[in-house]
């Protein structure tokens, strides 16, 4: 998996959280046995204002390209919010609840794409996205 042909919409929700300074982000191509999405969008947080900052960023970016919210979980200071969108699902994390619940760990035959964190870009210019991709049997 690359990022070329990642749905819009899951590009959409990954720049929204690189432009909240999300961390760890990574998209997994689930199984299509037994998976109730087709893709899960992980990411971080390093604190709950941020938390919230990354869902709200991904809702409103994605509600103004017309793509429908189903279903939120997750409060004001919550250390996991999930945001459902059907087809795939946005899980936004605490560092500590990611590696509690370990998603990587438990869909680990899922195809991974990992982007990482923007170099601080030379002269104050915003770096363009970039994937570190790797794909799991």
């Amino acid at each position: 998996m690359t990022v070329q042909p990642l749905r819009p919409e899951i590009r959409l929700a990954v720049e929204a959280a690189q432009d909240k300074q999300a961390v760890d982000i990574t998209v997994l191509k689930l199984p299509t046995a037994g998976a109730f999405a087709e893709y899960f969008l992980l990411c971080s947080g390093q604190s709950q204002p941020q938390i919230k900052a990354i869902s709200d960023a991904i809702e409103e970016r994605l509600a103004s390209h017309r793509v429908r919210l189903s279903h939120r979980e997750g409060k004001a200071g919550a250390e996991w919010v999930l945001l459902d969108y059907a087809d795939f699902v946005v899980h936004i994390f605490s560092e500590r609840a990611r590696q509690y619940y370990d998603l990587e760990r438990l869909w680990r035959n899922a195809e991974r794409l990992d982007f990482p964190a923007p170099s601080p870009p030379p002269g104050g210019a915003r770096p363009e996205s970039a994937a570190d991709h790797h794909t799991q049997p």
